[in-house]
């Protein structure tokens, strides 16, 4: 800020001398005649002067036609006599002393100064502009100033990864006691998980733990358009690291600059290996006994180049996964430190919830119910704001300005409770906790399903289960309506990929156990269309029929089910329609009584 205002201010001081030097071009002042002395005294005998003021030697006035003019005086003794004679009218001022300093300045230093001040802001910037491209190289690492406040207290959810990081700490604090045994520290730590999943927060927990400088630096920062300065880049950050050790770099979306090599269309001449390169040298050629530790995080582990990942780098790899029932409620119990919550709130009853939400969800959803009890001028967040908060996060805000006529609410309706009533008589589904027809995000209802507990494998029972429960909603509106409309979009279009992904990924279908369609990992293509078809036309065919039966025996198993429900089923939409919806006590007493099928 100092730096830009002292700029401004040089630049108006060269703007002010400028003015100064150019002024006196433009003057609009009338310019006065110099008339001689010998001229004077004729125009007063020819009675064509008015007035004259004289000051010193002197003598300015007005001619007859309005001209002005000046002239200096003689010895000439007669001369006051002369006009009075002529009734010239005689006006005496001191004599004007002329200021040869500020002509001097006008007329030499101004122009010197002028000049000198535009070479000077000229010289600066070509210096300005010198510095910045020898700065070019240099990487944006940002180094964390103050001591570290989180540690490992901080970090929910991620057991395991904890206990893996705590011998790094331990390396760091008191790194003799491994070296005596031999020990080398480890030189790179990748942690791998969806986004979310705290990999950052793991990071700045280790930095804190330990009590050293941490270096954070995004993989993008690394490349840019020209050669070479990706390489710059990588050797500044480890040379700012060295200068501070023990120290951590903690390189974060490291998949920007660690894709694998070859892959691209630059061949080995392609910048990002370049940098990529110099960044495997850096590793691989720490001293021992620098004690820096490399922790990059990535959500594409298997995009990145098999010479990162090789013990000597990232000799240890932490994988990162969403956390399970406990880890939730720990999670939820960190956030909730400093949120004023009341006694109805039961974090388990919200960690059962939440299946599948990663730290950052969870983050998320106590701070939308401190925003909606805020919004109504609570004291305290309740149930009632934080099961709000769940359903905004997995569904988005609810749509109250959407107003739908009463048929399509009737058809919403009768949608749902068909998902909702499947989900309650099959074995293998997850238990319905709340229906309702209120527009939320891009749906115009919902089912919640909720699960007893965290699953990690699926059966084939519990496969076509999910499937036929998302049948429930197209199924109940062609019984109830006789036509079928767009709402079981989403819902086919789910079932469908379930129904494929049983047949060619699972082996779980007539066609036996083995897998259709090679994956081909192609960094810079999507995975999808990189999928190589390793199997006939013949073999396709079966594959599409395979999927079509288990789509249209799910789908008439649903037909079926609901069928035999068919009053329970009016019965709930009718329920639903009037309360828009159902859940706990409410949902619990409609669902009763309904007929189960036939094992």
């Amino acid at each position: 800020m100092k730096a830009n205002w002292r700029n401004i201010l040089t630049y108006l001081l060269l703007i002010l001398i400028g003015i100064a030097l150019i002024a006196p071009l433009f003057s609009t002042e009338t310019k006065v005649k110099e008339l001689p002395f010998s001229s004077f005294l004729d125009q007063i005998e020819q009675n064509k002067i008015k007035e004259v003021t004289i000051a010193g030697d002197i003598i300015s006035g007005v001619l007859a036609d309005k001209t002005k003019f000046k002239t200096h005086a003689m010895n000439y003794p007669n001369l006051v006599p002369q006009l009075r004679e002529k009734g010239i009218t005689i006006k005496v001022e001191s004599p004007v002393q002329s200021n040869w300093a500020w002509d001097l300045f006008i007329q030499l230093l101004a122009p010197v100064a002028f000049f000198a001040l535009f070479w000077w802001l000229m010289m600066r910037q070509a210096q300005g502009m010198s510095n910045q491209a020898m700065n070019f190289g240099r990487a944006n690492v940002k180094p964390q100033t103050g001591k570290i406040t989180i540690t490992f207290a901080n970090v929910a959810g991620v057991d395991e990864a904890k206990e893996e990081l705590k011998e790094i700490v331990e390396f760091l604090k008191t790194p003799a006691k491994f070296q005596a045994l031999g020990a080398k520290i480890p030189k790179g730590l990748l942690l791998m998980g969806a986004p979310g999943t705290g990999k950052t927060l793991l990071a700045r927990a280790i930095a804190g733990e330990a009590g050293v400088p941490f270096f954070s630096i995004s993989g993008s920062d690394f490349v840019e358009m020209f050669v070479g300065v990706g390489a710059s880049r990588v050797r500044s950050v480890f040379d700012q690291a060295k200068k501070q050790t023990p120290s951590i770099i903690f390189m974060d979306e490291i998949d920007a600059v660690g894709r694998h090599r070859g892959a691209g269309f630059g061949g080995g001449h392609d910048e990002r290996e370049q940098t990529l390169n110099q960044l495997l040298v850096e590793m691989d050629g720490f001293d021992p006994n620098t004690n820096i530790i490399v922790i990059a995080a990535t959500n594409r582990p298997d995009i990145l180049d098999p010479a990162l990942l090789r013990p000597g780098r990232f000799d240890r790899q932490i994988v990162l996964d969403k956390p399970d029932l406990k880890g939730r409620e720990d999670i939820l119990k960190i956030h909730a430190k400093g949120k004023p919550l009341a006694s109805d709130v039961d974090l388990t009853v919200v960690a059962r919830r939440t299946p599948g939400f990663t730290g950052a969800d969870l983050e998320n959803v106590l701070n939308e119910a401190a925003i909606l009890a805020a919004r109504v001028d609570k004291k305290e967040v309740t149930m009632e704001e934080v099961e709000e908060a769940v359903d905004r996060v997995m569904a988005g805000p609810e749509k109250k300005s959407r107003v739908i006529s009463d048929r399509e609410k009737k058809i919403v309706a009768y949608h749902e409770v068909g998902h909702a009533v499947l989900s309650s008589v099959l074995p293998n589904a997850d238990r319905v906790h709340k229906i309702s027809v209120l527009p939320r995000g891009l749906a115009l209802g919902y089912t919640l399903q909720l699960p007893l507990e965290d699953k990690y494998l699926i059966t084939k029972g519990q496969a076509v289960d999910q499937i036929t429960v998302m049948m429930g909603g197209r199924v109940a509106e062609e019984m109830f309506f006789s036509e079928v409309t767009s709402g079981a979009h989403n819902d086919l279009e789910r079932a469908t990929d379930l129904a494929k992904k049983m047949v060619t990924e699972f082996g779980m279908s007539e066609l036996g156990p083995r897998t259709f369609g090679r994956k081909d990992r192609q960094v810079f293509l999507g995975r999808d269309i990189a999928e190589m078809k390793d199997y006939s036309e013949h073999t396709a065919d079966e594959i599409d029929t395979e999927v079509e039966k288990i789509i249209m025996q799910c789908y008439d198993k649903a037909k079926a089910v609901l069928a035999n429900n068919r009053a329970k089923i009016e019965s709930i939409a009718t329920v639903l329609i009037e309360k828009e919806t159902l859940e706990n006590s409410d949902l619990e007493a409609a669902l009763k009584d309904l007929i189960k099928p036939a094992s």
